[in-house]
């Protein structure tokens, strides 16, 4: 009987043995497997055959211990061992390591899988995925690129289709405006010939008003209207600042019910045309376009930069015929004072590009400072007028900044697809780089910022620490366009490990915690690199002999008893 049970308990030592060999060969074979960990064995004793069962101390004699012989071993358990292993850059940005705790999510069909390998690419259709095509799990983003918490989803990466404009908000302006300088008084004033109601009208009779009908417009004495419908008026070479004017063309007769200010029938609907062409922001100053006893008054803005010029030659009457010049304009007086202009480009949401112009003129000093005045004006509005708007700034005795009135500005994109109407947040007073009002030689402005941007594709991406994955666009925008979850356990050892470096939830694992990386107990991730495998080559070595010498050690066991029971078979033979 001793003999026989020596025979299995010999077979048992072999048995585990060869699983540690078998286990240890395994942890070797993964010594490179990207995020693989490592396998300890641990080994239990078999139940022992009992001999005594001894007894207790009596007044007579003292107790026995209890005899036992073991039966043999056998495997206890497996133990994963999930410390992080070495970090390893690799410069792939598909490649994403765990630094701590956590798994990736991946999808594979419709299971859900964890694994700590991050060798990631992606596919044809832009999905992040795995060696093995599964899909990497996260949360989506908005329509604004904002990360939507909460739900998984397939992460996608659309690199060199994804465009994106962004629509100009707020421009960051900086520079000295010279307190110094003359305050601002008039603006320009040119004023045309008296023009009548009435044909063969002489000075001061039947003098046009805003309400007249083009078609009904006389020179003095002249007995020819000055118009007839369908004729094309057209301004070109005027200049506001010394700049020029872009050329614009009126049609008369045609009804104004657009709510374009290119045509119209009326002296009114001319002068409207004139005041938005010139760039002119009404009743600041007396500015605008009107007609007084027979003459059209153009009042510009005030300061030197805003000077209008609007000579004869520059209004044509039906310019691809017998071109004539219907009136005569004098100019009788210039803008002066302190001002200066800047021009800078925004877009609007489209990524089409908008050329605003801005001027800043000397308004008032006083004993707390100065006042300046601001326009800004583009051709890019949708409508005719080009002013945008106009507000004030308010500096103090040391020249910084008070007070800011109106910093928005409106441009209308109506019939461009844009987004209409954009405002846009002139800041003045932002920091360090701020517009003071100091004695200088001369005022100069300029755009420091801006925060809009043309059309951009999607070039690149990088994976932050917290699992955002930010792409980089041609246009220089970085936008998020997803994030990288962890899966956490209550106990990671409960995992099953199904091959492919998956692992699969199981009734003792728990259920997955789904956190963004750096939360709830997951750690971190980091782009470009990958984690190696935890096995510890020398620890693997040492078992490897250990579970050889064990295997060895039972064999003999095995030999022993063999030739044992022989001998006892000859002997009663």
């Amino acid at each position: 009987m001793g003999l026989t049970s020596s025979l299995y308990t010999g077979l048992s030592g072999l048995n585990a043995n060869s699983q540690l060999i078998n286990l240890t060969g395994n942890n070797i074979a993964n010594s490179n497997t990207t995020g693989f960990k490592a396998s300890r064995m641990g080994f239990d004793t078999q139940i022992s055959q009992q001999l005594s069962s001894g007894s207790a101390p009596s007044a007579e004699s003292g107790g026995t211990n209890p005899s036992q012989i073991g039966l043999g071993v056998r495997v206890g358990a497996v133990v994963r061992d999930f410390r992080t292993g070495n970090l390893q850059p690799t410069g792939t940005n598909t490649d994403v390591a765990i630094e701590g705790n956590g798994f990736f999510v991946v999808k594979l069909g419709d299971q859900q899988r964890y694994t700590r390998a991050g060798s990631f690419q992606i596919d044809k259709d832009f999905d992040l995925v795995d060696s093995h095509g599964a899909q990497v799990q996260g949360y989506g983003i908005d329509s604004n690129f904002t990360i939507v918490p909460g739900v998984l989803q397939s992460l996608n990466i659309p690199i060199g289709v994804l465009t994106l404009a962004e629509a100009t908000r707020t421009v960051r302006l900086g520079g000295n405006l010279n307190a110094g300088g003359d305050v601002a008084t008039q603006g320009a004033v040119i004023a045309s010939s008296e023009v009548h109601s009435v044909a063969g009208s002489g000075a001061g009779a039947n003098q046009a008003t805003a309400a007249t009908a083009l078609t009904s417009l006389f020179d003095t004495g002249s007995a020819t209207a000055m118009f007839t419908t369908g004729d094309v008026i057209r301004v070109s070479g005027a200049t506001r600042g010394g700049a020029s004017v872009p050329d614009h063309t009126f049609h008369v007769g045609a009804v104004n019910t657009s709510g374009s200010d290119d045509n119209g029938t009326t002296v009114n609907d001319f002068l409207t045309f004139l005041q938005d062409i010139m760039g002119i922001n009404p009743a600041l100053g007396g500015a605008g376009v009107t007609v007084n006893a027979g003459q059209i008054t153009i009042t510009g803005n005030s300061g030197s930069v805003n000077d209008l010029s609007l000579l004869n030659a520059n209004i044509v009457l039906n310019p691809s015929a017998a071109a004539t010049q219907p009136f005569n304009f004098t100019k009788s007086q210039e803008a002066d004072g302190e001002s200066v202009r800047t021009t800078f480009n925004a877009f609007d949401s489209l990524g089409n590009p908008l050329t605003i112009n801005l001027s800043l003129v000397l308004e008032d000093k006083t004993t707390t400072g100065t006042q300046w005045r601001f326009y800004a004006d583009s051709e890019d509005d949708s409508r005719l007028q080009t002013a945008l708007g106009n507000g004030t700034l308010s500096f103090d005795t040391n020249g910084q900044i008070a007070n800011v009135m109106n910093s928005e500005v409106t441009i209308q994109r109506t019939g461009s697809g844009a987004a209409s109407p954009q405002i846009i947040d002139l800041q003045f007073n932002h920091g360090l780089n701020t517009i003071s009002a100091l004695t200088d030689i001369t005022s100069q402005v300029a755009a420091l910022q801006q925060d809009g941007s043309p059309v951009g594709t999607l070039q690149d991406f990088t994976v932050s620490n917290d699992g955002r994955i930010v792409g980089v666009f041609s246009n220089s925008l970085l936008r998020d366009l997803g994030q990288i979850v962890l899966a956490t356990f209550t106990n990671p050892q409960g995992l099953v490990e199904e091959g492919n470096n998956l692992y699969a939830e199981n009734v003792n694992s728990g259920s997955p915690q789904i956190y963004a990386p750096g939360a709830g107990g997951a750690g971190r991730v980091v782009g470009g690199a990958l984690e190696q495998s935890n096995v510890d080559l020398s620890q693997e070595f040492i078992n490897l002999i250990a579970a050889s010498t064990g295997f060895s050690a039972s064999s003999r066991v095995l030999t022993t008893s063999d030739r044992l029971i022989q001998e006892l078979i000859r002997a009663v033979q």
